[in-house]
């Protein structure tokens, strides 16, 4: 599978075989995000990764009871080390870098047959508890992991033309 076929065949998944993750694949998944590149090249991240089933059960209810959660036989954290910095741009670089590597490990993840949800609904204050992770980090993206049971159906897109234009902007009517 190319990089292009992963993004365009990956799907959130919300349901997961109960199969444990391959050691081997779970650190290649990490080393995407470690790989990806960030503001400056400060690399201050930190992924916690969780594969005790007591404690994936209360980060489920930490990420307001998602149930699949549960289900993950991993979970990862993306953390910023350093939050609070903005780029000249203007966007806080925790964010942006973050999310890039979330993104690297999940199209990293699919290629190898592992599932992914990126989490917007959680408690990140619970979650920095439940796994001793420092105040002054910040906990930017949250994932379970693990083999999906089953396929979901691709989501509708928007049309490239409608999302796109070039040299200058213009706005769709």
């Amino acid at each position: 599978m190319d990089v292009f076929q992963a993004i365009q065949t990956r799907r959130s998944i919300r349901s997961y075989q109960a199969k444990p993750i391959e050691p081997e694949k779970l650190e290649r998944v990490l080393d995407a995000g470690r790989l990806a590149p960030s503001a400056r090249n400060m690399q201050d991240w930190m992924f916690v990764v969780v594969q005790d089933r007591l404690m994936i059960r209360k980060l489920a209810e930490a990420c307001n009871s998602q149930s699949f959660v549960a289900q993950a036989p991993a979970f990862i954290a993306a953390c910023s080390t350093n939050p609070g910095q903005s780029m000249a741009c203007g966007q806080t670089r925790s964010t942006v870098d973050l999310s890039i590597a979330t993104a690297y490990m999940i199209l990293e993840a699919w290629e190898m047959g592992l599932g992914t949800c990126w989490l917007g609904s959680f408690n990140p204050e619970k979650i920095k508890q439940l796994l001793d992770i420092p105040a002054d980090f910040e906990i930017v993206a949250v994932t379970p992991l693990g083999y999906p049971d089953g396929q979901p159906a691709a989501r509708p897109r928007t049309a490239l033309q409608d999302v796109a234009c070039y040299e200058k902007f213009n706005k769709k009517t």
